[in-house]
């Protein structure tokens, strides 16, 4: 035999009734012999409507359109569902409920007087009415009983939640099952009676534990609660997309669930089914083929260290401190049975190890009330200055880890405190049990999405972990790299378990948003019809108020200005990735607090693109650096464009032709001396000996200019070109010398001994630039380990496709993270 308890939404209209009754008709003819018990609950929101017209009666409003809703609510069921020739018995019935609950209201108003007894018997007709409905609708199907559980519930008089007397409990539920063997019971839930026949409701989720009270009673083999989702959850689906069904749970879990704020049952439910170890399953009304979750005494073993993350989205601390509470033995016991008398529930509790402070999350109702109290109690020990005055803390959250196999489970809590500093949630207070079932910690109620995500996350790798990735720039490489990820979006979710949703973009003219992602199918098109004009510092404050757990900043562009507000997205627990090598170049204090920023904060700062584009030469430099090497010497050609150069002034080319060549083929800027100089390459060998170790500034880089002054001074570009032509006879000079040789001339950065230089060098082949071919880049590392043969990195080192693909790869990193 089963308990079948549907809750306010599986009996909320004439539509969820027909499921119900559909549900109820399979069960019938899966267990024939059998006949299942069905606990209802009103009809949904009746309750609160209830609840509301009782109190505008005590205020001295009217109560009548109200109750006339009501009443049409259950009336209109009632026709829709049953044929004409039926209706009469059942509207009667219904109306004399309604006329009672009038008379009822109409005496609250009459006192101006609500008592908690009063409230009980104003909503108990809720479940009076919707049970009674159903039982007359139910009987066209199966032969059906109403029940009024306040008939064989029996309590004490602690009204709005009461104590249940088991052993006459289940006397009169066996002896009224056996009495109706022969028919469906159709059962109120949430109410029961005193020894007095007074009606009593047994708190939140009552319903619930009318169920399990029914169930303990006859032995069921199994207590069924249907509601509207899917089972219990790893999370609240609401703030948690990625959240999934549990397909089982122990008792303990789903009780430590259910505390701390996962509605789908109520954690006194348990309590009967766990002492008699009857299975408890939640299923779905609106998606009955679903299986559900099944919370029982023994589960499969499982591979998840959790089972679901839990949370209360408002909650108050109460901080008592003071040098009275150190070594003083019964204080603890003082204060918390002050707070029961009060019946101030205490949700968490977590104390120093000095004792010389404790904490403890009560709700916001109670919170005022509590600080009150224990400052009355305390009055002595505030006046002799041995407590403190209690300090509140509002507008804070808890977020629960659970299950059992936390239990001697080492790195839980590691990764729970990883994934909520790395996404930058404060923890105010911590609890956890010595059972270690459950790590409670305290948060701003702010911050709560954003945790239980980047908790999700860190806890269920088999899910996707989601970057949200805020980029600014869309020129060659922003546009590459928006095609790159679309293209791999499911190889990066198939082998990497990571999905990218580009919550910001912004260029120099407009700026969209959506946490949800904007899709990079049309993102050009998004970005054009947004509302909102390009402004950097509303970019950054939009980022930050978001509030989104894995975010990325990426700066695809070349501009100074992003630089400017590194220090402040670091700060903000937002990781960056960028190709702008401008920030990294400046002052050596500004690289410095970067870096810093960084590391204080738990965040990632990657700009591999820095220096060579798709290359891995910062990587390589800080792996050989980590790994305990020593780098004595670095030999670097890192210009795209100095590289072809070189590799083409050959032969019978002159320098000024191979220059026009190289501008033609885009290598160059629309100045070629802008390559030429060897700015950017200095900006890039200081990066590499900041990364070394070295504290260099721009003016410590020297620089050999490859061009003659006259080129330099040249006033446009096409006086620079006539220039080369009358300096034709330096460059051939050069390139002669070189062959006649056997070298080959280039442009080589070094870093020895703390000093880094650009110099024009020529080498021969046993070099290991000597080789170098198109407009590849190559980098040499001379290292206490790769002394006899340096380690060398050869590859493109510009064009989109290369850069692209390098802060891609950095963004993958920071998910690996």
């Amino acid at each position: 035999m089963k308990i079948l308890k549907f809750g306010g939404t599986s009996v909320g209209s004439a539509q969820s009734i027909k499921t119900l009754l559909n549900i109820l008709k399979d069960e019938v003819k899966q267990s024939a012999a059998d006949k299942p018990v069905v606990v209802l609950s009103a009809m949904s929101g009746v309750t609160n409507l209830l609840i509301a017209m009782a109190e505008e009666a005590a205020k001295g409003n009217d109560f009548a359109a109200q109750l006339a809703e009501l009443e049409k609510r259950h009336f209109d069921t009632v026709k829709t569902l049953l044929e004409i020739r039926d209706q009469n018995p059942a509207l009667t019935r219904l109306k004399i409920n309604f006329n009672h609950l009038e008379e009822l209201l109409q005496g609250i108003l009459t006192l101006r007087e609500l008592t908690q007894k009063t409230r009980d018997l104003v909503i108990s007709y809720g479940e009076r009415c919707s049970t009674l409905m159903i039982s007359k609708i139910a009987a066209q199907y199966f032969p059906s009983v109403f029940v009024d559980a306040s008939e064989v519930i029996k309590t004490d008089s602690t009204f709005g939640q009461a104590k249940v007397n088991t052993e006459l409990t289940e006397q009169l539920i066996c002896g009224l099952y056996h009495e109706n063997k022969d028919q469906i019971l159709f059962v109120t839930g949430f109410i029961g009676s005193n020894d007095s026949g007074q009606i009593t409701t047994l708190g939140r989720g009552g319903s619930d534990y009318t169920a399990a009270i029914f169930g303990a009673a006859l032995n069921a083999s199994e207590i069924q609660i249907w509601t509207d989702v899917n089972g219990m959850m790893t999370a609240d689906p609401r703030m948690v997309k990625k959240a999934f069904s549990l397909s089982e749970l122990t008792y303990t879990e789903a009780m430590e669930l259910s505390y701390f704020g996962a509605k789908v049952i109520y954690p006194p439910t348990m309590i009967p089914a766990f002492l008699k170890k009857i299975p408890i399953v939640i299923k779905n009304t609106f998606e009955p083929e679903f299986v559900g979750t099944v919370i029982q005494h023994d589960c499969k073993p499982s591979n998840l260290a959790i089972k679901g993350i839990s949370s209360i989205n408002n909650i108050s601390i109460l901080n008592v401190e003071g040098s009275g509470m150190v070594g003083k033995s019964g204080f603890s016991g003082r204060l918390f049975s002050l707070l029961a008398r009060e019946q101030i529930n205490v949700i968490l509790i977590t104390q120093s190890s000095s004792e010389h402070s404790i904490t403890f999350a009560v709700q916001p109702g109670d919170t005022e009330r509590a600080r009150q109290v224990i400052e009355h109690e305390f009055e002595l020990e505030l006046l002799a200055k041995k407590l403190e005055h209690v300090e509140i803390e509002k507008d804070l959250a808890i977020l629960a880890v659970v299950g059992e196999n936390m239990k001697e489970t080492p790195g839980v809590s590691g990764k729970l405190f990883h994934s909520l500093g790395r996404n930058g949630v404060n923890v105010r207070a911590i609890a956890q049990g010595s059972s270690e079932y459950n790590i409670s910690v305290i948060i701003s109620s702010t911050d709560l999405a954003k945790a239980l995500n980047a908790v999700h996350d860190a806890f269920f790798v088999q899910l996707t972990k989601t970057l949200h990735a805020f980029c600014l720039g869309t020129g060659n490489i922003g546009k590459t790299l928006f095609r790159q990820l679309n293209g791999h979006a499911a190889f990066l979710q198939e082998n990497n378990g990571i999905q990218v949703k580009i919550a910001g973009i912004s260029n120099t003219r407009k700026m969209a948003f959506n946490a949800d992602g904007i899709s990079l199918d049309n993102w050009e098109e998004t970005l054009d019809q947004a509302p909102d004009q390009a402004d950097l510092p509303a970019f950054i404050a939009k980022m930050k108020s978001m509030n989104l757990p894995n975010c990325v900043f990426i700066d695809n562009t070349a501009s100074p200005v992003p630089t400017a507000f590194y220090e402040q997205v670091l700060k903000s627990t937002i990781s960056i990735v960028t190709c702008n090598k401008i920030g990294n170049s400046g002052p050596y204090q500004q690289y410095k607090t970067f870096r810093d920023s960084a590391r204080q904060h738990g965040v990632d700062f990657f700009y591999e693109t820095n220096v060579g584009a798709g290359l891995p030469i910062i990587r390589t430099l800080k792996d050989l650096m980590n790994s305990g090497d020593r780098v004595q010497k670095i030999e670097a050609i890192l210009s795209g464009t100095i590289s072809f150069l070189f590799n083409n002034f050959k032969g019978d080319a002159n320098f000024h032709d191979t220059v026009k060549l190289a501008q033609e083929k885009g290598y160059t800027e629309p100045d070629p001396r802008d390559d030429l100089r060897g700015t950017d390459f200095m900006r890039k060998m200081l990066i590499l000996a900041r990364d070394a170790g070295y504290a260099l500034e721009t003016s410590d880089v020297s620089i050999e200019s490859m061009l003659p002054q006259a080129c330099l001074d040249a006033a446009s570009v096409d006086d620079f070109y006539k220039s080369l032509i009358a300096e034709d006879a330096h460059f051939a000079n050069l390139k002669n010398k070189a062959e006649s040789e056997g070298k080959v001339l280039r442009y080589i950065g070094k870093l020895e001994n703390g000093k880094a230089s650009i110099t024009l060098e020529m080498v021969d082949e046993s070099h290991p630039f000597y080789m170098l071919s198109g407009s590849d880049n190559i980098i040499s590392f001379t290292t206490d380990r790769y002394k006899e043969r340096p380690l060398v990195i050869k590859g493109p080192g510009a064009g989109a496709e290369v850069t692209a693909a390098g802060v891609f790869a950095d963004l993958i990193n920071v998910g690996a993270n």
